[in-house]
């Protein structure tokens, strides 16, 4: 007697799913994080000596941006949209470029969330073949 594999064609991949947390966990503490910045909270590091300098309601916008990208994008990767897929390479960019921003400020941080997104552009890439668009 043989067993018949009653594995969907169309399951979601396992990079892709832990692409699409990584992308919502991460959007919900930018979320969280661009409040701070707006209300000039002491409970965020000092960023006055990176880019955006005493600005911290820019680095809220910029927060708020990536939030949304990547919520927005982390939900169309569980639908196993093609939008989803975009917006990932873009917030892994995005992601990427904010770390290098304030590597010098928050080293671990930075080096974190390059990390966090070079696995959300490799889950995302490793993973082209799969979609259920039709």
């Amino acid at each position: 007697m043989t067993v018949q594999s009653t594995r969907s064609t169309t399951s979601r991949p396992g990079w892709l799913t832990f692409a699409a947390v990584v992308m919502i966990s991460v959007g919900v503490l930018q979320f969280i994080s661009a409040i701070y910045f707006f209300a000039n909270s002491h409970r965020i590091n000092d960023l006055s000596g990176g880019a955006f300098g005493h600005h911290a309601w820019v680095w809220g916008i910029w927060d708020l941006i990536l939030a949304a990208l990547s919520i927005t994008g982390g939900y169309s990767l569980l639908q196993g949209h093609t939008y989803g897929r975009v917006i990932a390479y873009l917030w892994g960019g995005l992601v990427i470029v904010e770390g290098f921003l304030m590597l010098r400020q928050e080293p671990w941080s930075g080096f974190i969330s390059i990390l966090l997104a070079s696995f959300v552009i490799y889950a995302v890439s490793s993973t082209s073949s799969w979609s259920t668009d039709t």
